[in-house]
């Protein structure tokens, strides 16, 4: 039987107070974590690197693979930076040793590499690199920011979902989400939501919220035509998706263009739905969009009572979180206000 949690919610670094949590429901927002894509047939070469992982022998192997990264040879370098993304996949203190080692700079010039495994190697080695705080900074002074965003283009899938999440731990440092908005990352994120399988929707919906907190990279995102991809997701209730997809369009929809979007998607009968059957977080998150959406539109309150907003949004006024209810009495008065007259002339 599921069970239900009340509790402060922390999703990157934004608090939403009292929000209920299922146990299914929590395991949707893991955050994009290190390397998962699976380890590698276990060679004589790959013995070592298992072997440095177990005991304190790490430094002069991690010293011989960077060396390796520039060899002549495309077949060594794949191997080096294999073993480099599983050394930093698996000791966390190897991050800092192989950025140390001079690691970064040849990793990044891989991310460019023709070659599609190579490249992916590299990607997935900066994205275990980038876990670690003190990497952060290095890896976008390095240069990093705009090899990763080409990945997201013409990487190989696994190489496009580990792109996005080396993006968002970047992201994680204020002054990168401008420069990765520059370069173009926003369209392939809204490209990764939109086509991508469930962890890439997962990963690039995260690295959106993320980078979105801008408000020149909510104009891209808006501009990409992210409100589609969301307004589907959301419209999915088998997606596992819905929760993150109205996390990112909550931090949207103070922009005006973003509302004028997500009503031209049809938003408001889905939103209008999760209230009605939605969990108790999607019921609030979607409540909070809806009141965002209607704050300083006739026309749109007009929408949202005509979808029949009034009853559900009465049922949760009276039974949902304490966030919830008071969101749901906020909008219930303003959608009982009159249309018409002076009103009017507020609407957009």
């Amino acid at each position: 039987m599921e069970t239900e949690v009340h509790t402060n919610y922390s999703y990157m670094g934004r608090k939403f107070s009292n929000i209920s949590l299922s146990n299914d429901d929590s395991a949707a927002f893991s955050d994009c974590n290190s390397d998962r894509s699976g380890e590698f047939p276990t060679t004589s070469a790959t013995r070592r690197l298992l072997l440095a992982c177990a005991t304190e022998s790490s430094d002069d192997l991690i010293q011989q693979l960077v060396s390796d990264l520039d060899s002549d040879s495309i077949e060594d370098q794949k191997q080096a930076a294999m073993e480099l993304r599983l050394l930093a996949k698996n000791k966390p203190e190897n991050r800092v040793k192989i950025a140390r080692a001079g690691a970064i700079r040849p990793l990044i010039s891989l991310i460019s590499s023709a070659d599609p495994e190579l490249q992916e190697h590299g990607v997935t080695a900066i994205l275990n690199l980038s876990l670690c705080d003190e990497n952060k900074e290095v890896l976008a002074a390095s240069g990093a920011i705009r090899p990763l965003v080409r990945a997201l283009k013409v990487g190989t899938p696994t190489g496009k979902e580990n792109a996005a999440c080396a993006l968002l731990r970047l992201s994680q440092l204020e002054e990168n989400k401008a420069a990765i908005g520059r370069s173009g990352a926003i369209p392939l994120l809204v490209d990764l939501l939109e086509t991508g399988n469930f962890r890439g929707q997962k990963d690039a919906s995260t690295a959106l919220y993320s980078l979105c907190s801008l408000k020149e990279n909510k104009v891209r995102a808006v501009q990409a035509g992210i409100m589609k991809p969301l307004v589907e997701l959301m419209a999915d209730f088998e997606s596992n998706m819905v929760d993150k997809a109205a996390f990112v369009m909550s931090v949207l929809t103070p922009l005006k263009e973003a509302r004028a979007a997500l009503v031209e998607e049809g938003g408001i009968p889905v939103l209008v739905e999760i209230i009605e059957i939605g969990s108790q977080r999607q019921k609030e998150i979607a409540v909070v969009i809806l009141l965002q959406i209607c704050d300083d539109s006739v026309v749109y309150r007009t929408m949202v009572a005509r979808e029949g907003a009034i009853p559900p949004l009465v049922a949760l006024s009276q039974s949902g979180t304490k966030r919830a209810k008071q969101k749901a009495e906020t909008l219930i008065e303003l959608l009982r206000r009159p249309r018409s007259g002076n009103a009017a002339a507020s609407s957009d």
